[in-house]
């Protein structure tokens, strides 16, 4: 869904319009800010203003929404809206924090001035707390099933074979975002230096490696790659002869799940990312600083949770407890 910019107040436009001219954000990332702040405001119109019962909450008009309830908002406001998200929209505790860090960056960008003719002493997001997410194991795909994914990519045509199987191969071998897979334009790829660039998070390019595979599936690819008029440069082409989108990709990914038995994981384009990271891990002795790199993470923190594999070090360790070797003598007892 796009940007309804005739809806936005005044203060919304100038916060959208900051998200992308000075901190450079993505489109997909400015997008999300203004889903969530819509709701904000249209709980402040529901909550401050005069609004029929009658109407839906997905339908409350957030243009008029004065200025004055936006600044004046108390820290307690807040917290009565991630319980309205929690209660009322039933939405996860993830989904909590992503909007109250909505929240955190407009009223710091409002407190720091950087909304044009718009500033407010008061920011009640300082203090407030995000939601506990709880962290779990990432999901992800084991060799042997990474390698019955590539080959069992539904043949439906030549041409969108080599485009899915190039599709996949990238996302399994790289562990790129689907939104840098989207982005990526011929140009991006350096045969002579075996190189790809990404546009990740935050507009940060970032050069990768590619390997054998890479490069072979992406010179079949190339082959048979149509035009595209709207984007000549746009590496992976819709059958409507457009840039790729996200959507499509998915159902590639989703497709090629369900011909190798593996759609009841809850896989997805963002999991064979976490393959492409876990098989580097486990198998190429890679560390978390190097993987860092690969993936484009911020932080190390990011990276961190593929330790949860059993690597040589940690496995070893953990057999050599001589309690180990007990219950073996024990369960080999049993079965005489």
């Amino acid at each position: 869904m796009a940007i309804d910019y005739k809806e936005c107040p005044p203060y919304l436009r100038g916060f959208i319009s900051y998200l992308r001219n000075i901190k450079a954000r993505s489109e997909r990332t400015i997008s999300s800010y203004y889903f969530d702040l819509r709701i904000f405001f249209r709980y402040l119109m529901w909550t401050t203003e005069d609004i029929p019962d009658s109407t839906p909450f997905e339908e409350i008009p957030i243009k008029d929404l004065p200025f004055e309830t936006v600044r004046d908002v108390t820290v307690g406001t807040i917290y009565e809206f991630i319980d309205f998200a929690a209660l009322d929209k039933q939405n996860s505790p993830r989904s909590r924090a992503r909007k109250l860090s909505a929240l955190k960056t407009f009223y710091k960008a409002l407190c720091n001035g950087k909304i044009q003719g718009y500033y407010s002493a008061n920011n009640p997001t300082e203090f407030a707390e995000a939601p506990s997410i709880k962290k779990g194991v990432p999901k992800y795909l084991g060799l042997e099933e990474s390698r019955a994914l590539l080959e069992n990519i539904p043949e439906d045509s030549s041409n969108d074979y080599l485009r899915d199987y190039c599709i996949i191969t990238l996302f399994v071998n790289c562990g790129m975002r689907l939104s840098e897979l989207v982005g990526l334009n011929v140009q991006d790829i350096n045969f002579r230096e075996n190189t790809m660039r990404l546009l990740g998070k935050g507009n940060k390019e970032r050069l990768i490696h590619i390997n054998q595979a890479c490069r072979d599936v992406i010179e079949q690819y190339l082959e048979v790659r149509p035009q595209c008029d709207s984007e000549p440069d746009a590496l992976f082409i819709s059958k409507q002869g457009r840039r790729i989108s996200n959507r499509r990709v998915q159902q590639i990914v989703e497709n090629a799940l369900k011909a190798c038995n593996l759609d009841k994981r809850g896989l997805s384009t963002h999991k064979l990312r976490h393959t492409a990271a876990t098989l580097m891990y486990q198998y190429g002795n890679v560390d978390t600083l190097v993987l860092k790199e690969v993936l484009g993470h911020a932080s190390t923190v990011t990276t961190e949770i593929y330790t949860h594999l059993a690597n040589d070090n940690v496995r070893a360790a953990l057999d050599s407890n001589p309690l180990a070797e007990e219950t073996s003598k024990k369960r080999k007892n049993e079965k005489k």
